[in-house]
């Protein structure tokens, strides 16, 4: 059966720094716990209980950006006997709250809801959930033992009070690129902590002026350092409640390495995506901390960086930090709608796209966060002969060492920095001087969606 494709909603916006990298399908599950009932409306997201609507089957309903189009069709290509209802959409890309608008405009008129829908957000269960639209998928939708696969706290933004709505469809874990040719060439040795990365900066800089060892002109640049380097600036404690710390001694020190590295230029304050540093800046690198999605979406992609010099090593950590920590950088989740009337038909297509090597392991952009179908992404990424040596080790430690101590709340931390540092950055303020103006940011960012805020 031929699957209907269409599109609706805002232009699509393009997606690539958190997507691009580089069968059997799922039986129809027995959905335990789950009976139909009468008509009306299903309430369980709010509720003790989970009641869905009456179960008539039908078309399957799926929403998906343009990236993950080709896993629904996949999927329809695999079983043709599911007719399905493909649309796209821009996938909440950049924030733009175009799911959170259509499921409102559903809620009103009572009919609309997609059965499954894709968000590149990892923070949609922040407003789905108390607006009824996520299902409780650990409440007998999904088996335990399926959930179970997923890497360490890949589900943590899916879980609310114990209760999970989402799939984690892929990670985003920060590890460090390096390039392994001008490494050997200077007799460098790879740093291991964030002491040792901050002195080889210097000596780039004095050894080797013009080139980096990163950049901090993006608006995710506090997902990258911050983050891994345990700032307690976004400590999201429960639903609607953050305590934001910017002052704290992690905080302090990371914003002094990257002020020091950004004063002796061996830190951009350029965009990654920029043409300023496409031109001035891709080939003059050493190294750059950054998320999986990196490898092939940035120096496969974007730099066209050659083959065979680029290579992977763990994230640095503190000197005498026990407790290894990364930070993380996209990743998007896969949604069941709790009005759905084809729960049968929904779960096995969400199991499928976010569990199976045909699309997980063989098609996928991103690393994928059931963590057996990473497994299989991995070797193909090492096998398609771009990196300078195996890229496996370091980016499946990294998967389960994202700290858990900067959550993912409604407000967008990368939006908090785009209006609190970026300007004074460019204006040539020190990120020190700035982490006042952030922490100003952050609470108001947070007091503005509801938020309880500890100071």
């Amino acid at each position: 059966m031929t699957a209907r494709v269409r599109a609706v909603g805002v232009r699509e916006t393009r997606e690539g720094r958190r997507r691009a990298g580089l069968l059997t399908a799922a039986g129809a599950l027995l959905l335990a716990g789950v009976t139909a009932c009468g008509g009306g409306t299903s309430n369980g997201s709010r509720s003790g209980g989970f009641h869905p609507v009456k179960q008539t089957g039908g078309t399957l309903t799926v929403w998906v950006d343009s990236s993950r189009l080709a896993a629904a069709k996949l999927y329809q290509q695999q079983n043709p006997s599911v007719k399905m209802d493909i649309v796209t959409y821009d996938g909440d890309a950049n924030g733009s709250n175009y799911l959170r608008t259509k499921v409102s405009l559903f809620n009103r008129t009572r009919k609309g809801w997609p059965d499954v829908v894709f968000s590149s957000q990892n923070n949609e269960t922040t407003w789905a959930v108390d607006a009824g639209f996520a299902a409780p998928l650990n409440k007998g939708l999904i088996p335990a033992a399926t959930l179970a696969g997923w890497s360490k706290g890949a589900n943590d933004p899916c879980t609310v009070n114990g209760t999970q709505y989402c799939l984690r469809n892929d990670l985003a874990q920060t590890v460090l690129w390096y390039n392994s040719a001008l490494m050997k060439q200077w007799d460098y040795q790879v740093p291991t902590t964030w002491e040792e990365y901050e002195a080889l900066g210097k000596k780039v800089a004095a050894e080797h002026p013009g080139y980096l060892v990163g950049s901090a002109g993006d608006t995710f640049t506090p997902e990258i350092y911050m983050w891994s380097g345990k700032c307690g600036a976004n400590q999201i404690t429960a639903p609607k409640a953050v305590t934001v710390d910017t002052s704290s001694a992690n905080c302090t020190r990371m914003a002094s390495l990257l002020d020091t590295l950004i004063t002796n230029k061996t830190l951009s304050k350029s965009s990654v995506f920029s043409s300023d540093f496409d031109k001035n800046a891709a080939n003059r690198l050493l190294m750059m901390p950054g998320p999986s999605w990196y490898g092939g979406a940035l120096f496969e992609g974007t730099f066209k960086t050659p083959a065979h010099q680029i290579a992977v090593a763990p994230m640095p950590q503190w000197a005498g930090d026990s407790s290894p920590a990364v930070g993380n950088v996209g990743g998007g989740t896969w949604l069941l709608s709790a009005h759905s009337a084809n729960l049968k038909a929904a779960t096995a297509f969400m199991t499928w796209v976010t569990t199976s090597n045909d699309y997980q392991g063989k098609v996928a952009p991103g690393y994928p966060a059931y963590a057996p179908a990473a497994k299989a992404w991995l070797a193909n990424q090492n096998a398609s002969g771009y990196f300078a040596g195996d890229i496996a080790a370091s980016l499946q430690a990294a998967a389960d060492q994202v700290w858990p101590g900067w959550g993912y709340g409604q407000f967008s931390q990368e939006a908090v920095w785009a209006a609190a540092i970026t300007p004074g950055l460019t204006a040539g303020k020190t990120i020190t001087s700035l982490l006042p103006a952030w922490k100003s940011a952050i609470v108001n960012y947070a007091g503005a969606d509801g938020y309880k805020v500890t100071k």
